[in-house]
């Protein structure tokens, strides 16, 4: 985890952050991309190598440049969404498509593959101002107004993914109030190293069983103990790079938007989405579900919609298989809950207390056994689950 190094914070974040707010306003917009930029190449050198990261942030400033040429109705907005597209399908794709495809040859293979820190989260923000631009949604802003969005640091790794619409105002104008941003930034910013430290690090001692080996040797009883703590392993995890990053943004007078909400207490699987990662969820529904038809179609068809974007949230999750399965858990999960909406039974007075739990535990138990996929690859989870339901 970058956040909670010294680096991060002695190198990067706290001069940054003090040196945003004592520089003239035309300044903020490049501090902010070239302190990015810095960022990203020093914290490359050990995840790909100081050449690899070069060459991902020659990615960014081509971005940059060419999202000048967008414009409403433009076609170049197109060209910029499928090259971003391409990139992340080269970079992350690849090899998983080489080697699920039939037909294609292993010497397509590529032996020196990296993976770009935080590809998947900046691509994502490539294709929504492309699109955003083509459809009048968004200014151009300035080169370096975009070149900052970009490559705010805080949230470059693990999001939230950002609106450039949310962004560029408060780069502008942001919160003057330096002692309360400090006190309330801080404040979150040590929440999540707790969250970090104290909850999803110690949970690992049970995660770390998820294998082969171990899962034929546990006891019976055992193996759904380790999926629970996998599930409050990854929450906590994930939330608490939310919260650096909420709380790093705050620290610049900058706001970014929440990222989970208390997801494993809701009581249906909608509901769960609409609190996990809704950074992502947000987006999806924007750019992948809404683009399909939405629930503007037949019912069949906004079925399908639900688990084609649920499918892309699994591959954009990861390059595997098991990804593919989880989203598919998930979108198969959501679409029976939409029948269900529509077609089971209305009532007009509240769920009473005993309908909540059961809504709450269905939901919960949905959700880990869904990580089951998200955690083992298909050959190690089907073992977990044969072991799980049958001890074979």
């Amino acid at each position: 985890m970058i956040f909670n190094t010294f680096s991060y914070f002695l190198l990067f974040l706290l001069p940054a952050a003090v040196l945003f707010r004592c520089v003239s306003p035309n300044w903020r917009a490049p501090l902010l991309g070239l302190s990015g930029a810095a960022f990203y190449i020093f914290f490359s050198l050990t995840a790909v190598g100081g050449v690899a990261g070069a060459c991902c942030l020659a990615v960014f400033l081509w971005e940059a440049l060419f999202s000048r040429l967008y414009r409403r109705g433009s076609v170049w907005c197109v060209v910029g969404i499928v090259q971003a597209l391409v990139v992340l399908l080269i970079f992350k794709y690849w090899n998983f498509l080489v080697r699920v495809i039939p037909g294609l040859p292993e010497n397509w293979h590529w032996s020196g593959a990296f993976l770009p820190l935080g590809i998947s989260f900046f691509t994502f923000e490539f294709i929504h101002f492309a699109r955003d631009r083509r459809l009048g949604k968004a200014e151009a802003g300035g080169f370096w107004e975009y070149f900052a969005f970009i490559l705010f640091f805080p949230t470059m790794v693990a999001g939230p993914i950002k609106r450039y619409q949310d962004f560029l105002p408060a780069l502008r104008n942001p919160s003057p109030d330096w002692a309360r941003d400090w006190e309330r930034g801080l404040t979150r910013i040590l929440a999540g190293l707790v969250k970090k430290f104290a909850i999803a690090d110690v949970l690992t001692a049970f995660t770390g069983h998820l294998n082969g080996a171990d899962i034929m040797q546990a006891e019976r009883w055992v193996l759904p103990l380790w999926i629970l703590a996998y599930g409050f392993q990854i929450y906590a995890d994930f939330s608490a790079y939310s919260d650096l990053a909420i709380g790093s943004a705050r620290l610049f007078g900058l706001p970014v938007k929440e990222n989970f909400d208390w997801p494993i207490l809701q009581t249906n699987i909608a509901e769960f989405w609409s609190h996990w990662h809704m950074s992502l969820t947000r987006w999806l529904t924007d750019y992948v579900f809404i683009p399909l038809g939405g629930s503007r179609v037949p019912l069949p068809r906004v079925y399908l919609n639900v688990v084609a974007t649920l499918l892309i949230s699994g591959l954009w999750h990861g390059a595997g298989l098991n990804f593919v399965v989880w989203g598919l858990w998930h979108g198969v999960a959501l679409a029976i809950h939409r029948w269900w909406s529509h077609r089971g039974p209305k009532s007009e007075a509240p769920p009473g207390k005993l309908r909540l739990i059961g809504a709450w535990t269905l939901t919960f138990l949905c959700v880990n056994l869904g990580w089951v996929w998200f955690a083992m690859d298909i050959s190690t989870a089907m073992l977990f689950l044969r072991r799980l339901f049958w001890g074979a």
